[in-house]
């Protein structure tokens, strides 16, 4: 009889975040292709309609599908509570905090389950979310603390600030496994890339950002950089969340970029998002979480020149693939409010006029990134995830 890995999907079949969803598909596609002899990999499901298709769609060659009685809401609160009927024991594997974390027998009955955490939102910038998924972050993760065999991370700097959050997320020890993320598989910059980039409104020849309006993401950092660099090039924003886009200007109004600079873009899906990868010139990553970069990750897997905050988030992706600048908040510990717009500028500005110094510049910095680049992938990921329940 196979030993079976279950990866609970919610994000695959009942969307809430596009990087979550995306982490979910690629993680169980990879866990598929890299199967040891004897083992296979099922999912768990929320009820929603045409799960299975949508499961076969997103990861092909899953061995079963355990559906529950609820939708994912309903599951999500049910969960949190500890209310677990009918999903069964065994190995489980959830890409997020969504998983049924109860009292369980690793030793005797083999039943194991491992959760991800991907941000500290939550407990970082709480006001840049609602009080709702504020508080179901917080239970799930204090669930994990007593029921997980294990949490992973995605970055050792990652690891170091989730222990010292409270003493209760230092009692994990070394259940806190790191395992990192990655571009989407083949994602790269699309022969027709230009079609798209004219489709999306996106010139050719830009600054690239990500984020949004909100403190943490520190996009007055960049715009004022690009500013006080001279860099006389249209700036590109991704990711403004719906309704955030007079915002993201007035930002960048205030920072010295005139009217009709600025391209603010919404979440973009995989190809149209490489697309403008493959237009931009630089990419400025000044956030300060404590959270994956995808971003990043994205930018330097197409080649894209990076300067980046100099965080603990930021410092284990980019190494040496890029420009970490940033002085004193390395470890992105105070709030963004307590931190000026000054000296994060004053850096970035410095390090952008570094790469744009010239074409000889700009082309020695891509092929850093491209280098970095290659460290990851999903399949590495998923041949450490089954190390991980090996282990277990």
């Amino acid at each position: 009889m196979p030993a079976t890995l279950r990866v609970v999907l919610d994000q695959v079949v009942a969307q809430t975040d596009a990087d979550l969803a995306t982490a979910s598909r690629e993680l169980t596609r990879a866990l598929v292709a890299t199967a040891p002899a004897g083992c296979e990999v099922a999912a768990i499901v929320p009820a929603v309609a045409d799960a299975a298709g949508l499961v076969e769609s997103a990861a092909p060659g899953l061995a079963d599908l355990t559906r529950t009685s609820l939708a994912r809401r309903e599951l999500a609160a049910a969960w949190q509570l500890g209310v677990v009927s009918g999903v069964g024991g065994g190995m489980i594997h959830s890409p997020t905090l969504l998983a049924p974390l109860v009292k369980h027998d690793r030793v005797h009955d083999h039943d194991q389950t491992v959760v991800t955490l991907w941000d500290l939102t939550a407990w970082e910038h709480p006001a840049e979310l609602g009080r709702t998924a504020v508080a179901w972050q917080r239970a799930m993760l204090k669930r994990a603390v007593r029921y997980a065999d294990a949490v992973v991370v995605p970055t050792h700097g990652f690891a170091e600030r989730l222990t010292g959050l409270t003493s209760a997320t230092a009692a994990l020890g070394d259940r806190i496994r790191v395992i990192a993320g990655a571009a989407p598989a083949g994602f790269a910059v699309p022969t027709d890339e230009v079609g798209r980039r004219r489709a999306l409104g996106v010139p050719d020849g830009f600054l690239l950002v990500a984020g949004s309006s909100a403190g943490s993401a520190r996009l007055v950092d960049a715009f004022a950089a690009i500013a006080r660099a001279g860099a006389d090039l249209p700036v590109v924003v991704l990711d403004a969340p719906d309704g955030d886009e007079p915002a993201v200007v007035e930002l960048a109004a205030a920072a010295g970029l005139g009217e009709g600079r600025v391209h603010v873009r919404g979440a973009l899906e995989d190809a149209d998002r490489a697309a403008v990868f493959g237009g931009a010139v630089a990419f400025l990553a000044p956030a300060t979480r404590t959270a994956f970069p995808w971003r990043v990750v994205e930018a330097l897997a197409v080649g894209v020149p990076v300067i980046a905050a100099d965080t603990t988030s930021h410092r284990d992706v980019v190494i040496d693939g890029g420009l970490l600048v940033g002085g004193t908040d390395a470890d992105a510990s105070r709030p963004a409010a307590e931190r000026g717009a000054g000296e994060s500028a004053d850096a970035l500005a410095g390090a952008l006029a570094d790469v744009l110094a010239s074409t000889a510049a700009v082309e020695r910095y891509a092929v850093l990134a491209g280098d970095r680049g290659r460290a990851f992938s999903w399949l590495s990921s998923a041949e450490r995830v089954w190390q991980l329940h090996a282990d277990l």
